[in-house]
């Protein structure tokens, strides 16, 4: 028993410790996030870009972002909509041409997925007379603000080759499930995303809601093929010495899951792709970091072992739960205890800082956002549960980090950009 409960502590001790100072790192980070950059007003649109939709099987929705992209506030002759019509067995193509975008229709068994489609899609945009700036890539249940090309040309013409815009939701009030979600990316985008814009360091692709510019994209190639090809083409750039720029106000609204179940097989699809780029990118990035002292490479090395991170939590919780019941057990039976301050010190300490993360920092945020309401409150007190589920979630994503399969995620309604009163 007392070997067993050795292990325990020093389990414990160690897993709390990774914890603390990753929580730690994290917290200090996201204060940089609460104060926002003015806006500087609108630049002379300058950039001309190719939008890609890529879309398999989106028959219900791939009219809406058609729609809202030929709304954008921007000069028509600077930009052109595509849609990668990919493996498709429903009438995808024919509305998407019906609402005036261009379409290619692509088929392939072998090479399933979006990064492929838009590998694919990319050397077709390349070989056109038209030649572009940029490249955006939107997915088909997105539904765009109307300024983004503004945002995008802004920050292009600042210099930044790689810009991730506002990732939100135009679902976010429909289950608990979609206002988790929603709350998550809210928090991130104020806490991480602005955060390291104001830092300096380099942003975070979101798979969405991004664009790229043509030469930098000709130059490194795409090459990110995998379940996660946005973090995979952040790690290279990166690793390039390019960071990712930040446009809190280019705003594109995601349709989130709706259920447990598919939002389950929609992030262990996620953490799935998270560790199979950790694998191959963390040793490179923290190369880059201890070689070139690049602490906005060591930034995104941390930020892949996100499964690893997540589990670290999980176990250290579970530890510390099991250390605690040991020692009251012990103490109702009178036996003698090993000291365990040190490490009980250090773990109330990092469940305080969680707590307070939890129930006073992520609300006050969400009240900077303007996006806390009753509805909104109500699905937050039962968002420890959504982020509970990502500690079986990893274990999963690690385990299968080398299935390649594809979850897609079920659309069963229309939703207009003039829906959502935010975007007019």
């Amino acid at each position: 028993m007392s070997i067993f409960k050795d292990i325990i502590h020093g389990t414990s001790s160690v897993f709390t410790c990774v914890v603390y100072v990753i929580t730690i790192y994290y917290l200090c980070i996201s204060f940089f996030g609460i104060w926002r950059k003015k806006n500087q007003g609108d630049l002379k649109p300058k950039k001309s870009f190719a939008l890609i939709v890529a879309a398999h099987n989106e028959e219900i929705v791939i009219g809406d972002i058609v729609e809202s992209l030929k709304e954008i506030d921007y000069p028509k002759e600077l930009y052109d909509i595509f849609v990668i019509a990919d493996n498709c067995t429903d009438k995808t193509a024919k509305k998407a041409r019906e609402k005036g975008a261009i379409v290619y229709e692509r088929k392939s068994k072998e090479k399933r997925g979006k990064g492929y489609a838009l590998e694919w899609m990319f050397d077709k945009i390349f070989k056109l007379d038209k030649k572009y700036d940029a490249i955006a890539i939107f997915d088909a249940d997105n539904l765009a603000h109307k300024n983004f090309l503004k945002e995008m040309n802004k920050k292009l013409c600042e210099g930044f080759k790689v810009v991730q815009g506002y990732l939100d939701s135009k679902n976010p009030e429909d289950t608990w499930i979609t206002g988790s979600y929603s709350i998550s990316f809210w928090s991130n985008n104020r806490m991480f995303q602005n955060s390291r814009s104001n830092l300096g360091l380099s942003n975070q692709l979101g798979g969405t809601g991004f664009c790229i510019d043509v030469e930098i994209l000709k130059e490194l190639g795409w090459g990110a093929t995998c379940l996660t090809e946005d973090l995979e083409f952040t790690c290279k750039i990166v690793l390039a010495g390019y960071k990712v720029g930040w446009a809190h106000d280019a705003i594109i609204y995601d349709e989130k899951p709706l259920t447990l179940s598919q939002s389950w097989w929609q992030r262990k699809r996620w953490m799935q792709g998270f560790a199979d780029v950790a694998s191959r990118y963390f040793f490179k990035l923290l190369k880059k970091a201890l070689t070139s002292f690049s602490f906005t490479a060591l930034d995104c090395a941390l930020y892949s072992i996100q499964p690893i991170v997540a589990i670290l939590i999980g176990i250290s919780a579970v530890t510390g739960i099991i250390q605690n019941w040991m020692k009251a057990l012990n103490l109702i039976n009178n036996f003698n205890t090993v000291v365990y301050s040190v490490n009980f010190d250090l773990l109330n300490v990092t469940v305080a800082l969680l707590v307070i993360l939890q129930l006073v920092y992520t609300p006050f945020i969400l009240i900077l956002e303007k996006k806390l309401n009753k509805k909104i409150l109500w699905y937050y007190i039962l968002y420890p549960i959504y982020a509970i589920t990502w500690f079986p979630i990893s274990v999963q994503g690690i385990i299968d980090r080398n299935k390649k399969e594809w979850s897609h995620t079920t659309h069963t309604r229309s939703v207009k950009i003039n829906d959502l009163d935010k975007a007019n």
